[in-house]
């Protein structure tokens, strides 16, 4: 494992995506505690794909189209399901902090886990990602994917808890007013509906 799998890791972890955004949106609405329990749901959510990359499901998951169909168009509903809740000022994404009351970090990490597991392509970003970085003589294949994904499981907890915690002190400041969080509510409904909307329409 060199610095350049390191550095590659972290540019695909810094890189704004359906995690990104549900961690910082978070942190925004309910504050640093379940920013960072987003951070970690997040994170668990990698672990599904991480195991499928190194026993070969992942391929399993790319070689049947039926499969892939499935689970990319559930994972797309739970993403339009979770803009209806922005735009409604509902669930996790909630942005009233003056009556949401104490945050269930339980349901904003399972939340998080469940943005990444119902994503396939996420698998097979593994699948094409990982190898490139195996060592030959270096030990078993299966046993470099695990580190390696271990390793980018790490980086993407440090930088998620990051954003939430960022996200959790400008929100602090920031959302007083209620035209405000209207605003974010739209704007977090619209970025998770074109996630969505992206995930059906992708192709393998």
């Amino acid at each position: 494992m060199g610095w350049e799998f390191l550095l590659t890791a972290l540019v695909v972890v810094l890189s704004p995506g359906t995690g990104v955004v549900y961690t910082v949106a978070t942190g925004l609405a309910r504050g640093r505690l379940p920013g960072i329990a987003a951070a970690f749901g997040c994170t668990l959510g990698i672990l599904p794909a991480l195991i499928a990359a190194t026993f070969g499901l992942a391929a399993l998951l790319h070689a049947s189209a039926l499969a892939f169909q499935v689970l990319k168009y559930a994972g797309a509903a739970y993403l339009f399901y979770l803009a209806w809740q922005a735009l409604r000022n509902a669930g996790p994404l909630a942005f009233d902090r003056d009556t949401s009351g104490p945050a269930d970090l339980v349901a904003v990490a399972r939340t998080g886990f469940l943005i990444n597991m119902l994503n396939p392509k996420l698998s097979l970003f593994f699948l094409a990602f990982l190898p490139q970085f195996l060592a030959p003589g270096q030990g078993a294949v299966e046993l470099q994917i695990l580190s390696m994904g271990s390793v980018f499981m790490g980086l993407t907890l440090v930088a998620f808890i990051g954003y939430g915690v960022f996200a959790a002190a400008v929100g602090a400041r920031a959302l007083r007013s209620r035209q405000v969080m209207a605003w974010m509510s739209r704007t977090v409904a619209v970025a998770f509906a074109g996630f969505g909307a992206r995930l059906a329409l992708a192709e393998r």
